[in-house]
């Protein structure tokens, strides 16, 4: 008789779930954080649904920042789930965002600067129940219509 690759796991309490979360959020590595949302474990507590960068572009010019929109979508919505969604931690998820697509770029230049313009979108409208894609389709809008302004 085989075992199944997947185990039961038993439920965290409130302060394990917070550690587990903060342990995925902010001490694994992306491609850890990729290996870890493929095996979702605590799937019953964690929330590990994210729409990508679906709205904006997941790979501006070739720049896959994707997996780091899964992380952030991951912050968000379990930090929101677990009543901890307060200004400062919003800012320090949103920083892990920023060095996750810093991570990706690995120095490019022209990549950093649409990180920078993605942090930038997050930081601006990531304060509400939007999701990553969504804050970043509302900064695509604003930013065409200050253009066609400008003209």
């Amino acid at each position: 008789m085989f075992a199944g690759a997947a185990t039961a796991q038993a439920a965290l309490d409130p302060a394990q779930l917070r550690a587990e979360t903060d342990k995925y959020l902010f001490s694994t590595s992306l491609s850890g954080f990729q290996t870890l949302r493929a095996q979702q474990p605590h799937a019953d507590q964690l929330n590990w649904s994210s729409d990508g960068c679906t709205s904006a572009p997941d790979n501006p010019f070739g720049f896959d920042f994707v997996r780091a929109c899964h992380r952030h979508d991951f912050g968000y919505r379990n930090y929101r789930q677990q009543g901890r969604f307060t200004e400062a931690n919003r800012l320090t998820i949103d920083n892990r965002f920023k060095s996750d697509m810093y991570s990706i770029c690995d120095g490019n230049w022209a990549c950093n600067r649409f990180a920078d313009v993605y942090y930038a979108a997050v930081r601006q409208f990531g304060n509400s129940a939007l999701s990553t894609a969504d804050i970043l389709d509302r900064a695509s809008v604003r930013t065409a219509a200050a253009l066609a302004a400008s003209r």
